[in-house]
């Protein structure tokens, strides 16, 4: 892979300046707007979706409220199980960042020494929009724009290669989908739990309390209902 950057009749290379390129041209000032979304905005962004997600969901969900729920904690796992297989393929792979080997790229962000492929951002941003959008697929096609656009900023940059940034893609893609079975079935349980517990199930559903709270009905597990069967028990 290393090879590929050696040349600058590739493809990668010549997209690489065609993209990069567009940060000489552009504004001192947009150029600083653009290393802050690359390094942080977006990710961020992905991120607020995802607890948006989860904030008006736990108010909307029914009777799939854990599993939902499930599959948005999911989302967050994803994204650090991507970076963990990322460490082994960037130390296998080593490739040089592209302003290593190559001259007259416009560098907006230093200090980044360590191996290109694959990018962490892209591996992270894609992870965490692809897990959204198996848990919601309007949350989750907005997360994914988002990602493919901090791809092309990490381009723009001029920290990675377009292949870098389709690789993290791809590694983000796989271990949210070919994961996401396994992940729900340990986590999927757990949410139902969480949602049995009489303090915490506002964290997994909102409805369902306040349902129970319109009808003056009693929370499985709370202390009235403790109190309530032991009188029973004494009328008997």
């Amino acid at each position: 892979m290393a090879g590929l950057a050696e040349s600058g009749s590739n493809p990668d290379v010549e997209l690489l300046y065609d993209i990069n390129g567009l940060a000489k041209d552009a504004p001192h000032w947009f150029d600083r707007v653009m290393e802050f979304v690359g390094e942080y905005g977006l990710l961020f962004a992905i991120v607020l979706l995802v607890l948006w997600c989860w904030w008006s969901g736990r108010r909307r969900a029914g009777e799939d409220a854990a599993s939902n729920v499930a599959a948005l904690v999911w989302a967050p796992l994803a994204a650090g199980v991507a970076v963990l297989v990322n460490v082994p393929i960037r130390g296998f792979v080593e490739r040089p960042r592209p302003f290593k080997t190559h001259d007259g790229l416009e560098v907006l962000v230093a200090g980044k020494d360590d191996f290109s492929f694959v990018s962490d951002h892209a591996t992270l941003c894609m992870a965490l929009a692809v897990a959204l959008f198996v848990a919601n697929r309007k949350f989750g096609l907005a997360a994914i724009v988002l990602a493919v656009f901090g791809g092309f900023i990490r381009v723009y940059m001029g920290v990675h290669y377009p292949t870098d940034v389709i690789g993290g893609f791809a590694l983000g893609t796989a271990v949210a989908l070919l994961l996401s079975p396994v992940a729900m079935a340990l986590l999927a349980p757990l949410t139902r739990a969480v949602e049995r517990s009489p303090r915490a199930g506002w964290l997994v559903s909102a409805r369902r309390r306040e349902d129970a709270a319109e009808r003056g009905a009693v929370i499985p597990g709370s202390r009235q209902e403790s109190a309530g069967a032991g009188e029973r028990d004494l009328a008997a």
